[in-house]
């Protein structure tokens, strides 16, 4: 299998070299980030809707979706794609209903609004929980993946992989979220044009390969050939797909028919999209109009990601049913002392990738870098603000200068990256990672998602409820997966969310009422721009029609 060559590279330089030379611009024309804590974190007010929804796109979209997404692909089919479709519609009710709450109080953090509305220990508590997620689970997932894909297409040792990855990833950072934010603007036309080269190309090699004719006819044969790669709504037995031990397993156990449209999904998507740091950090800095033509923008962009990293994971399927790459796809692995090759879904992208003609795949390894580096970049960006405004600021250096807080956060930055170097390869056990970060993250989200839901809109919520929701969050949600391991983690999900809710209900009532003046809530502040409202309507018509059209 070709590596790739002299003209790849100089593609993949190309890139670098324009990515670095603009984030070094953009980082001179204000260097007023070097000592304003504010402008650092958040780019206050620095930047306009297309950089807000380009870098909510960017960093989402990492080697978590390129190489785990594609995998899962490879594995299910397109209905791992509802992660994507949902989250469109997901960030129309963010953008609806969490951005006029955070902004009108001028939320900077999530603990902060935890503190603000509840009591410093629930968002101390909750900190804590995030900066664990974001450094164990997010950023040595990201520096997993995608070290797995930059060495199985260049032949560099995968550690080695992890540290470039980690140091490219760290200078963008330095710079601050008005760096990372311009940045990711070119992060994403890359991504997106080198994923969207991807999908053509591994369509073509479907043409010439196996179906003939041009990349519709692949398509077409693609959909005919691999029937239950193409459901949306999964039922028991529908996809049986490998298991990492040799086995096999059903599907339905990821992804549990309806639950994607009206159960655990929302819990997921509303958790990641709407209360956590990483996504909403780009959105907090600028007026309300602003961050909802964002979000909205970032929803159209949505609708395109399931054809760049979804589509080559099932057009790959393809390809290993028919005799192609069967020894690239298989990884040794030793269970119960016992050593064999089974077939490593999350291997799909990378090999396919070193199928492709020199210069594209240099263009294509360009995408997959953008989308690490902008993810990573991103995570290790959120990791600095919460340290930083909601630990350090709070319990070591309550007056700490502008200069000491930016100072204080690039230290975090260097020592979260360092962390997750070290802890990244541990993650090499797991078939599909992608749905490995998602059932842990699933332990933690149910909490989240139903402490800040009774914050917003249930006036009665107080802090004792939400520190007792914030501490069974964990016990709750391990304890279902030993109990019940053969219910679907997204219904495990939801039941914990209902009973994290009726917790926070009950306990609620059990304690007086007291009016909180933390968080001002209104229902004028829910009113919608007309263009805002009109882009919306458009939006969930086209993925209604999706999941008509995929059913």
């Amino acid at each position: 299998m070709q590596k790739l060559q002299l003209v790849d590279y100089i593609v993949f330089l190309v890139y670098f070299v324009i990515v670095s030379s603009y984030g070094y611009w953009i980082y001179s024309r204000k260097k007023r980030a070097e000592i304003d804590s504010k402008d650092f974190f958040l780019a206050e007010g620095s930047l306009t809707w297309w950089a807000i929804g380009a870098s909510l796109i960017a960093s989402n979209i990492s080697a978590e979706q390129f190489v785990g997404m594609s995998g899962s692909g490879f594995a299910m089919g397109l209905a791992i794609a509802s992660y994507e479709w949902m989250a469109a519609i997901t960030l129309i009710v963010v953008a609806a209903f969490f951005l006029p709450i955070y902004l009108k109080n001028k939320i900077y953090t999530m603990p902060q609004f935890l503190s603000q509305r509840y009591s410093p220990l629930v968002a101390t508590i909750m900190a804590v929980f995030w900066l664990l997620m974001y450094i164990f689970v997010n950023l040595t997932s990201i520096l997993y993946l995608g070290a797995l894909a930059v060495s199985t297409i260049t032949g560099i040792d995968s550690y080695t992989c992890i540290v470039c990855l980690s140091v490219f990833a760290v200078f963008i950072t330095l710079g601050g979220m008005k760096v990372i934010g311009y940045t990711d603007v070119i992060q994403v036309i890359v991504l997106v044009l080198g994923g969207l080269a991807t999908t053509y190309l591994a369509l073509d090699l479907v043409a010439e390969k196996i179906s003939g004719g041009n990349v519709w006819t692949a398509l077409s044969y693609i959909k005919a050939n691999a029937t239950d790669h193409f459901h949306m709504i999964l039922d028991k037995g529908d996809v049986m797909m490998p298991d990492g031990k040799g086995g096999t397993e059903d599907a339905y156990q990821k992804l549990p028919g309806m639950a994607v449209l009206i159960g655990g999904l929302w819990i997921a998507n509303l958790g990641y999209w709407g209360c956590n740091q990483y996504i909403t950090q780009r959105a907090l800095g600028a007026d309300l109009p602003t961050a909802r033509k964002g979000l909205l923008f970032a929803s159209f962009l949505k609708l395109l990601m399931p054809v760049i990293v979804v589509l080559p994971g099932i057009a790959a399927f393809v390809l290993y049913k028919n005799g192609f790459f069967q020894t690239e796809m298989l990884e040794s692995v030793t269970i119960d002392g016992i050593t064999k090759e089974v077939v490593k879904s999350d291997k799909a992208y990378p090999v396919l990738l070193n199928l492709l003609p020199t210069g594209l795949k240099g263009l294509s390894f360009a995408a997959l870098t953008a989308a690490i580096v902008a993810s990573l970049a991103g995570k290790a960006n959120s990791i600095s603000t919460i340290f930083t405004l909601d630990i350090y600021q709070k319990f070591f250096k309550k007056n700490a200068s502008e200069r000491s807080l930016v100072n204080v956060g690039k230290g975090a930055i260097v020592g979260s990256m360092i962390i997750a170097i070290f802890m990244a390869p541990q993650l090499s056990r797991f078939d599909q990672a992608f749905q490995f970060i998602q059932e842990f993250s699933g332990l933690i989200s149910p909490g989240v998602v139903a402490i800040f839901l009774m914050g917003m809109f249930w006036k009665r919520a107080n802090g004792v409820a939400a520190l007792v929701a914030a501490l069974a969050t964990l016990p709750l949600g391990i304890s279902f997966n030993e109990w019940f391991p053969a219910i679907p983690f997204l219904h495990r999900m939801t039941i914990v969310f209902g009973s994290l809710m009726v917790i926070i209900f009950v306990v609620s009532m059990i304690y007086p009422y007291k009016e909180n003046k933390g968080i001002e809530v209104t229902r004028e502040m829910f009113t919608l721009e007309k263009s805002f409202a009109v882009g919306a309507l458009i939006l969930m018509g086209v993925i209604a029609a999706l999941y008509i059209a995929f059913w």
